[in-house]
């Protein structure tokens, strides 16, 4: 039986501000460093510096780390999804700008509100959040169709940059869906996160690997970058992330999303010099539409009732 989660209380809205800004600078980071160490490549030594935090707290804790619970198969499941979803943002930002994958990313709500409607009854799309996915779709279509004046000497590179950004978003919703449809919803947010950071650690290393994607050129910054993600980024926000799932309504949460594709928006244009269109500006605003109509749904008719 799926236990009862809590509406967005001041706990949850103040941990899912500071979940957007630090995401937000998570593509601005790895673009930053992205010619000395490829993203990917980055993206699996942070995972590790996570997981070895992670089994650190769980040490300590004295939270079993045996697989005897019965949620290794799950386990098994999102440790993939969560180290493709990676894959595709360390790939994606290869081609696109930073400012382009905070927005295709963060479609993640949209997919996972979809997957959640179909299988957990609590979380059933009301006509309006059917109406924000639509608006959704409609912006990034936009800015897939609708390449702007800076994009025109890079396009096909750019669109490949998205797409793979979009793909990272659904890989991302989908891994909440299963996290809330099998053991995992019950399961200790650092077992679950461990499991994630193992298996994007495993892939992302055979990935770069194979690819020949693990020179680097040692800098202060490059490993700065690297240190500043493992510990906050894999470590911190993640560690939040997958606690917030166990206590309050996945659809929910992400009422506060929006502000993360804003956020890197505003940091790829003034850190990283990033140009803007305003097709991807359009579509962008859209998207943000309809995150706050299908994640503040509940927030949304409280509010009409109440007036």
């Amino acid at each position: 039986m799926v236990p009862n989660r809590k509406q967005i209380d001041t706990q949850a809205f103040s941990l899912m501000v500071l979940l957007c800004l630090i995401w937000a600078f998570q593509q601005i980071a790895i673009k930053a460093v992205a010619a000395d160490m490829a993203p990917t490549f980055q993206i699996a030594l942070r995972s590790i510096i996570g997981a070895v935090l992670v089994a650190f707290v769980m040490w300590r804790r004295r939270i079993p780390l045996s697989l005897g619970d019965g949620t290794w198969k799950a386990g098994l499941v999102v440790g993939f999804l969560f180290a493709v979803e990676f894959l595709l943002l360390g790939e994606g930002l290869r081609y696109t700008t930073a400012s382009h994958m905070a927005v295709f990313l963060y479609t993640a709500p949209f997919f996972a509100a979809l997957g959640l409607h179909f299988t957990i009854p609590e979380e059933r799309l009301a006509p309006l959040q059917w109406f924000g996915i639509f608006a959704a779709f409609v912006g990034v279509a936009i800015s897939f169709l609708a390449p702007g004046e800076n994009q025109a000497e890079n396009a096909s590179n750019i669109l490949l940059g998205d797409f793979l950004g979009l793909m990272a978003g659904a890989a991302w919703g989908l891994t909440t869906v299963v996290i809330r449809n099998t053991g995992l919803s019950n399961t200790p947010a650092t077992k679950t996160l461990l499991y994630q950071l193992i298996g994007a650690f495993a892939l992302l290393l055979v990935a770069a690997v194979v690819s020949g994607q693990t020179e680097v050129n040692h800098t202060p910054m490059v490993w700065g970058s690297v240190l500043i993600q493992g510990v906050v980024i894999s470590f911190f926000s993640y560690l939040c992330w997958f606690w917030l799932l166990r206590k309050y309504l996945a659809s929910r949460l992400g009422v506060f999303s929006f502000m993360t594709p804003m956020f890197g928006i505003v940091l790829g244009v003034v850190l990283l010099n990033e140009p803007l269109d305003t097709s991807f500006v359009v579509g962008a605003i859209l998207v943000t539409v309809g995150i706050v109509l299908v994640s503040g749904y509940g927030w949304i008719k409280a509010m009409l009732k109440a007036s």
